[in-house]
């Protein structure tokens, strides 16, 4: 989920909302099925035959994050790990997205198994990444960040600690808000000296042209006084208020929630219904109230820019002007290598964002930028879709080598 992220948001929510499990159900179960002390490696990916390490980053501003690291396939033999490369998840979601399906479906499997080194990124809240240096998770003052935080802070720490790790530069890879956070970080000049390529999956930087009813009612209600409403600084799924505010909603006329994983990304493809079962296994993941606040802001205003406070002399304070300051498409490097790939059918990263998106590239150097469009997918396809490995991933492989 992301802006499109509002997307995966209710993905997941998809199902538990009021379909396989009733909304009632959100409101009393744990914020996982994860064991306590049990961390990716040794829940998913171990079991699978795959070497996996735990690692941890910590922010500069005091968060302590967790990443998989996969070196390499599970019929290596030893030796070092090959080239490295960074999967960032999106909004509501951890890093077990990447590692839910089978070997043969599953990006990070099929990227260790095709001699790459896997980094499995966590963002600040979720599950494995919910410690801070002197922060209580239970605490107000540990949500009170916006999606800003991961592009000034999370996606650079994490980055960074690859690069010193490896001594190799990583490639990166996202999907919706993994692509957002992308975007913004290059469109500053971050991290951009230090990837060799970026991979992005659905790509957002804007939601002019979100069609999903749902969408658009979550996204609206976001703007104004929810935050006060929810009185909560964290947005966690399970949680009753949520709960409450999606059965809401649900009733509101022109939605239709039987169906919420088509409702909110466009029909997808390649889904099953085991494979959305299993995702519901593990997912969704809490996120800042703020950051939901800030993906509303940018489906409203119809631009990508910093957290807007609102009060014009709240902006001044942080950002020295009146007006939250605007992220730049345009000002992305043209020599870096990008590939981006969306679908015909994805309601939340419509192809008219994505295409506006594409004319901010249009100076990009000829030969960096890759673009491939699929007509028949929608949003999740491109992360649980059983065809994924044979429509997108194989590709992403390809373009992976060519710049290694």
């Amino acid at each position: 989920m992301s802006p499109a992220a509002v997307a995966v948001v209710l993905i997941i929510l998809c199902a538990a909302a009021e379909a396989r499990v009733p909304t009632g159900h959100l409101a009393t179960r744990r914020r996982d099925n994860v064991p306590a002390g049990v961390g990716a490696c040794a829940l998913a990916v171990a079991p699978l035959g795959y070497p996996c390490e735990e690692h941890t980053v910590t922010t500069v501003d005091g968060y302590i994050l967790s990443l998989q690291r996969i070196p390499r396939g599970r019929r290596a033999s030893g030796g070092g790990a090959g080239q490295p490369v960074l999967l960032q998840h999106g909004v509501l979601t951890d890093g077990m997205t990447w590692l839910l399906s089978s070997p043969e479906e599953s990006l990070a499997y099929i990227l260790a198994d095709r001699g790459f080194d896997v980094w499995v990124a966590n963002n600040r809240g979720t599950r494995w990444s919910s410690r801070h240096v002197s922060l209580d998770s239970s605490s107000r003052s540990y949500w009170d960040w916006s999606w800003d935080d991961l592009v000034l802070n999370d996606m650079p720490s994490m980055v960074d600690y690859i690069c010193s790790h490896t001594l190799q530069k990583p490639h990166f890879l996202g999907h919706s808000m993994g692509t957002l956070v992308a975007l913004a970080a290059f469109s500053e000049g971050r991290t951009v000296d230090k990837l060799k390529s970026a991979a992005l999956l659905t790509p957002v930087a804007y939601l002019s042209h979100m069609t999903t009813p749902l969408g658009i009612l979550l996204a609206k209600a976001f703007v104004g006084e929810l935050i006060t409403v929810l009185g909560v600084a964290e947005f966690n799924p399970v949680t009753p208020a949520v709960a409450s505010l999606f059965k809401e909603l649900c009733r509101h006329p022109g939605t239709n929630c039987y169906d919420l994983l088509t409702d909110f990304t466009g029909k997808n493809y390649c889904l099953n219904s085991s494979a959305v079962d299993v995702f519901l296994q593990y997912e969704p993941q809490p996120t800042s109230t703020k950051t939901m606040v800030h993906l509303a802001q940018t489906f409203r205003d119809g631009v990508l820019s910093k957290y807007d406070y609102v009060w014009p002399s709240v902006n001044v304070e942080k950002y020295g002007q009146p007006d939250p300051p605007v992220y730049n498409m345009s000002n992305i490097p043209a020599g870096f290598p990008l590939f981006l790939s969306y679908g015909g059918r994805d309601e939340l990263a419509d192809p008219g964002d994505v295409g506006r998106l594409l004319g901010d590239l249009r100076g990009h150097d000829r030969g960096k930028l890759t673009v491939q469009y699929l007509e028949q997918f929608a949003h999740a396809d491109f992360v649980i879709g059983t065809c994924a490995k044979d429509y997108v991933y194989n590709d992403v492989v390809s373009f992976f080598n060519r710049f290694n």
